[in-house]
C-alpha cells in the first residue's frame, strides 16, 4: 500500500513524457512563496525512482525557493496507469470560476478590516495587478456581477468596466453581450474613461461579423445608438428562438417596426 514519504528534492526527476510541458516562472514564484508560508499542502506522486508522475510544478517552485523536502507518495503501478494518471490530474483539475474568486477574496479582506490590497496580495502571494482585478466586480454594477456568476463575462471584462462610473457600465455590458472581445471591451472602456468616443453617426451601419454581415440603417446613427438597436434586436430574437423560424420572425419584426411609425 502506498504511503506518503518525505523526500529531498534531488531525489525527483521530471518525466520527458509528461504532457505538461512549460510553466510560467511568475507563476512558479508565486507558489514557491505559498508553499514557503503554508507549506506542500499536495503530496506529489512519483515512481520509485523518483520520475514525477504529478506535482511537477510544485517541485520546480521547491527548487526556486530552496524548499529541501517535498512530500511524496510513492506508486509502482504499470506505465499504461502512469500516463492516465498524469493526463487525469490535467483534465479534471478545475479551477474556480472568477466570480468565485472575486467572492472569496471579497470575503477575505471582510474577514481582516485592516487590510489594504498589498495585504491581501501579500496572503495569496499574487502580484498588486492581480488582486485589484480581482477584486474589481466589487465595482461594478449589480448586472455586471449577475454575468460574471452566469459565466457570460469574466474578470478581466469585469476590470475593464469597473474603471468606469456605473452609470456607464450598462452600454459596455450590451457590447459584451453582444459578442466583443475582451481585447474590444478594454479598449471601448479606454474610449469612454477619455471621453475620446468620436461623434460620428452614420445612416448605414455594415458590421462585419464571422459567419454573417449585419446591416443597420437609419437616421444618423450615433455609436450609443447602434448598442441601444442591437441590444434590442438581440432581446426580440432571443423571445422569438423557441417559437418561430427566422424567415418569419423577420416578417414579425417588419411589420411590428411598420406600426410603430
Amino acid at each position: 500500500m502506498a504511503t506518503m514519504q518525505m523526500k529531498p528534492v534531488g531525489f525527483f526527476k521530471a518525466d520527458p513524457k509528461n504532457p505538461r510541458t512549460s510553466a510560467d516562472e511568475k507563476d512558479l514564484d508565486h507558489l514557491g512563496d505559498d508553499m514557503l508560508a503554508r507549506g506542500v499542502l499536495v503530496p506529489l506522486l512519483a515512481k520509485p525512482d523518483g520520475t514525477i508522475i504529478d506535482g511537477w510544478r510544485r517541485w520546480l517552485a521547491a527548487g526556486r525557493k530552496g524548499i529541501k523536502e517535498l512530500p511524496v507518495i510513492i506508486t509502482d503501478k504499470p506505465e499504461h496507469e502512469i500516463k492516465g494518471i498524469q493526463l487525469a490530474t490535467v483534465f479534471h483539475r478545475a479551477d474556480l470560476t472568477g466570480h468565485e474568486k472575486w467572492l472569496a477574496c471579497a470575503e477575505l479582506m471582510g474577514m481582516n478590516p485592516g487590510w489594504q490590497l498589498k495585504d491581501l496580495a501579500e496572503f495569496l502571494h499574487l502580484g498588486a495587478p492581480a488582486i485589484t482585478k480581482l477584486l474589481s466586480p466589487g465595482k461594478c454594477s449589480v448586472a455586471w456581477q449577475q454575468a460574471l456568476a452566469a459565466g457570460r463575462v469574466g474578470i478581466s471584462d469585469c476590470y475593464a468596466a469597473s474603471n468606469l462610473p456605473e452609470a456607464d457600465q450598462a452600454a459596455l455590458l450590451t457590447l459584451k453581450l453582444s459578442g466583443a472581445s475582451r481585447d474590444e471591451i478594454v479598449h471601448a472602456g479606454r474610449k469612454s474613461r477619455s471621453g475620446s468616443t468620436p461623434a460620428v453617426k452614420l445612416s448605414r451601419v455594415k458590421i462585419a461579423m464571422p459567419q454573417a454581415t449585419v446591416v443597420i440603417s437609419g437616421n444618423e446613427l450615433s455609436m450609443a445608438e447602434v448598442v441601444d438597436l442591437l441590444a434590442e434586436t438581440l432581446k426580440e430574437a432571443r423571445k422569438a428562438a423557441d417559437h418561430f423560424d427566422v424567415k418569419t420572425w423577420q416578417s414579425m419584426m417588419k411589420d411590428k417596426a411598420k406600426s410603430a411609425r
